[in-house]
């Protein structure tokens, strides 16, 4: 199975393009275990069910429903939605008997911290072949070393005010570990690309995908394949300084 990096922004309701994948390979999972073809916690059954996390600063109610029609433009699936505040513990029971793991966006810190108690659990899960769909902050912390913020290296700026999350110096932290690059989101549309590429040039990553708006980077057996509207920037260290090249649906 796979894991699908979403760069974020609200399709609504209409990139069933790039949600698809995730929900067609989350239905072929169900179906597998219906023919007792993988040792899974989850039971055979028609629609998949889906582990729904939503991590928000007021009321996380308020915006899952979005989330969900995002989800839902991919086909029919079941939820399993876990919604809480920041700083709230999201319980083990949030990922058991399904069939995918959506990880919604926000402040990329205040998921990371929420899950770090369950990179372990998604790890096993998504080595046992349960697809994965991060959304935004979702797929940012999907990274074995997660960005998580921050628009200044050694005090000088590189990337715009927008995407600081509330942090000055950029920041890496220990992320799920389901991809060994550095990942970012909304790429184009916040500037987020010029702060990988700077984390590259200074060796604070070894590399890093910088992902567009309401597209998606699926990363499976099959290798890399990009879905939706805009590209994925890869970024490398060089010979003088960084390589970007990009990958288009």
């Amino acid at each position: 199975m796979s894991v699908h990096l979403f760069g974020g922004g609200w399709g609504d309701g209409r990139d069933g393009d790039v949600y698809g994948a995730f929900v067609a390979e989350a239905a072929a999972l169900a179906a597998n275990a219906a023919a007792g073809d993988r040792e899974t916690d989850a039971s055979g059954r028609a629609i998949p069910r889906i582990a729904l996390v939503v991590v928000r600063a007021d009321d996380p109610a308020a915006v899952t429903e979005r989330f969900l029609a995002e989800l839902r433009s991919g086909g029919d699936v079941t939820a399993h939605v876990t919604a809480v505040r920041h700083g709230e513990p999201i319980p083990g029971t949030a990922f058991t008997d399904v069939d995918g793991i959506m990880v919604g966006g926000g402040s990329i810190p205040a998921y990371r911290e929420a899950l770090e108690p369950h990179f372990g659990e998604i790890r096993r899960q998504v080595a046992a072949g349960t697809p994965y769909l991060g959304f935004s902050a979702g797929a940012s912390i999907a990274a074995e070393r997660a960005v998580i913020g921050g628009i200044r290296i050694g005090g000088v700026q590189v990337a715009p005010d927008g995407v600081s999350q509330d942090l000055d110096e950029v920041q890496l932290a220990p992320g799920i570990g389901l991809i060994d690059v550095a990942v970012d989101v909304h790429a184009a549309q916040w500037g987020a690309l010029s702060r990988v590429v700077a984390a590259v040039e200074a060796g604070l990553v070894d590399g890093a995908l910088a992902i567009d708006e309401r597209t998606a980077l699926v990363v499976g057996e099959g290798g890399l394949a990009v879905t939706g509207r805009g590209s994925v920037w890869r970024v490398l260290p060089g010979d003088s300084g960084v390589v970007v090249s990009t990958m288009g649906a």
